[in-house]
């Protein structure tokens, strides 16, 4: 079925489930710390979850990790160096391993950045998302502008080389000068990486039961076209759909994402996929939800609420889904080397794409075009009909 001469590489996603408030726009798997569920059982839970998994990836490195939320800088340090420490005990880390961690601006979190650090995170990525105290509000941000230009100052301060900036646009009530007042001040304050990201509205969210009032599509467009402009004028390479970086500063947990590597995922909700050479097969797996049931079964295989493997479709399908997000493409043979597929499997769309000039194909390399970028959803939907 599959013809697997190498595993890709392996990432470890490690999901911090609580927040101080859960934000109107947020879909992710985040929930009000419930009294009783301290940190420290919560990390044990992740430690037992992560032995369940070992079988998988015996022998294999890890070559980076991202800790997301949820607001994992909730955490106490001697947690984190905890359970930082227990992963280290169980896995193999590459050197140079990336470990980043997501952090809110609040300030209690600013005095933690140091021993953050020295705990092991080289990375931080930090929500701010505006710098404008009426669209924070809007959003339900507990932090206001000052609290997130001293967050950054702080992390910098406590030694931080790599650091990401989320920051959204299309915010209720927002136009152009706002739009471009907050990517001014984002630059200014010379992280290494941005992320900059449309609002949208999820179902299962509270902006989806009562949905604010948006810019206008005219507006969002013109925003996102001033902000990538200014961003590149400052040396940020876009090199996918909402990451900007600094040359040297890619993330590389996320790439892996993108071409289709694998990984772990351990915590509350997290996801994980694996490529098995021995069996010829990728599969996926999702841990159980809710914190205290994932507490409850982290030790055992009732852990694993579902389970699936891929088939040739699914996996050409995900593959493609993915990599076309970046905005330099990706070398022909990756496709071969990450789904264990001919490139056969996928050159009749390819054609396709091409002809409607979507897509340029060279021997070793396919990369969308400028119109393959503008209308990516369509792009993409040519490899979802097939």
């Amino acid at each position: 079925m599959f013809n697997f001469t190498a595993l890709p590489p392996l990432g470890l996603y490690i999901h911090f489930p609580w927040c101080v408030r859960k934000c109107p726009y947020c879909d992710f798997n985040s929930h009000e710390q419930t009294k009783g569920i301290s940190n420290d059982l919560y990390i044990d839970a992740l430690l037992a979850d992560l032995e369940q998994d070992l079988p998988k990836v015996w022998g294999r490195k890890v070559y980076s990790i991202f800790i997301g939320g949820g607001t994992p800088s909730l955490m106490e340090p001697d947690e984190l160096a905890r359970m930082l420490s227990g992963v280290r005990a169980r896995l193999q880390l590459s050197h140079g391993c990336e470990i980043t961690m997501e952090a809110n601006p609040g300030a209690v979190e600013r005095q933690r950045f140091a021993e953050y650090r020295q705990a092991g995170i080289n990375r931080l990525s930090i929500g701010v998302q505006s710098f404008n105290e009426k669209c924070l509000q809007l959003i339900g941000r507990i932090h206001g502008r000052e609290e997130a230009i001293m967050a950054v100052e702080a992390a910098q301060n406590a030694g931080f080389e790599n650091i990401n900036l989320d920051l959204m646009f299309g915010l209720p009530g927002q136009g152009h000068e706002q739009a471009i007042v907050d990517i001014e001040t984002a630059i200014a304050l010379q992280p290494s990486h941005i992320s900059y990201y449309q609002l949208t509205v999820e179902p299962n969210t509270a902006f989806h039961h009562v949905p604010p009032e948006l810019p206008d599509d005219e507006t969002i467009w013109e925003i996102q076209r001033l902000g990538q402009e200014r961003l590149a004028a400052e040396g940020y390479q876009q090199y996918e759909v909402s990451a900007y970086a600094k040359q040297g500063y890619r993330c590389r947990h996320n790439l892996n994402y993108w071409n289709f590597g694998d990984y772990l995922g351990i915590g509350a909700g997290a996801h994980g996929k694996i490529t098995s050479a021995a069996e010829q097969k990728i599969a996926r797996l999702r841990k159980q939800r809710h914190p205290e049931k994932y507490i409850e079964t982290a030790a055992t295989a009732k852990c694993v609420s579902g389970s699936s493997e891929l088939s040739r479709n699914d996996v050409a399908l995900e593959f493609m889904l993915n990599a076309l997000r970046q905005t330099e493409g990706f070398p022909s043979s990756l496709f071969s080397e990450h789904t264990g597929l001919a490139i056969t499997a996928i050159e009749r769309t390819l054609d396709r794409a091409v002809n409607m000039g979507l897509l340029e194909w060279e021997l070793d390399h396919i990369c969308p075009t400028e119109k393959g970028h503008r209308f990516l959803n369509e792009l993409l939907q040519l490899f979802m009909d097939e």
